[in-house]
């Protein structure tokens, strides 16, 4: 049995979590106000939950992360990845920015997909996120083909810790392009971990990995604590990119 949270009511210890049945299942209920979001994200929780739930509240163990220096680019990204950054230079067809469609790109992630309908991302979640960008805690990577919004990506950061949250392509490898971009500026600002929360074949291959909670949690807590990243810019996801 989970408890049932009302807008006042702090987040029990992630111990309490569930281990069976639904496994990291936390709490129900509360809000999605940027200061519940806060708090959840600091002490290592997340929302997730389908339209006509409540609210729920969870905490996975063992946790997916992926580490900004074990990325994976395979070859053909790789070769993707030097045309889009030639293109982003030279003020080509494909250009890459960040915070500049934040709520845009959380609608195209609770978008429809070809293989079925649209993700959790409600209104609700929407509003809650867009108040997170608007304080500077939520953030996105956009990937444009002329002039159009192809592909991105976004997530919270609480100092040097990022959680991830969504990404959408609506063009071969767009996803992946405008996570190259923000992997490559976490990494440039000292970001060492990035939170999936779930495992996902898909995460595995860009070379996330399931690590245990409490050194998830161990890594969290000191990562919360550093200073915030202040000026977000793409940088180049590859030494030779150019």
């Amino acid at each position: 049995m989970i408890p049932w949270l009302e807008t006042t009511t702090p987040f029990p210890d992630v111990s309490e979590a569930l281990t069976i049945d639904a496994p990291g299942l936390l709490a129900a209920g509360a809000d999605l106000s940027p200061r519940r979001l806060l708090a959840a994200y600091r002490n290592g929780i997340f929302p997730w939950f389908s339209e006509g739930q409540p609210i729920l509240w969870w905490s996975t163990d063992p946790r997916m992360v992926l580490h900004t220096d074990r990325f994976r680019i395979s070859d053909s990204l790789r070769k993707t990845l030097r045309r889009v950054e030639r293109s982003r230079v030279e003020g080509g067809r494909w250009q890459v920015t960040f915070d500049t469609s934040f709520e845009q790109v959380m609608r195209a992630c609770a978008a429809p997909r070809k293989d079925g309908p649209g993700t959790w991302i409600s209104e609700e979640i929407i509003s809650g996120y867009t108040g997170l960008h608007a304080l500077g805690h939520a953030h996105s990577s956009e990937l444009w083909l002329d002039g159009e919004l192809v592909g991105g990506a976004y997530g919270v950061c609480i100092g040097r810790m990022f959680y991830g949250e969504s990404m959408f392509a609506r063009v071969t490898d767009a996803s992946k392009i405008a996570l190259a971009y923000l992997v490559a500026f976490l990494r440039s600002e000292g970001v060492r971990m990035v939170d999936c929360q779930q495992e996902t074949g898909h995460l595995a291959s860009l070379g996330a990995a399931p690590i245990p909670r409490a050194a998830f949690l161990d890594h969290l807590r000191g990562a919360i604590g550093q200073d915030e990243i202040d000026h977000w810019e793409p940088v180049p996801p590859l030494p030779d990119a150019r």
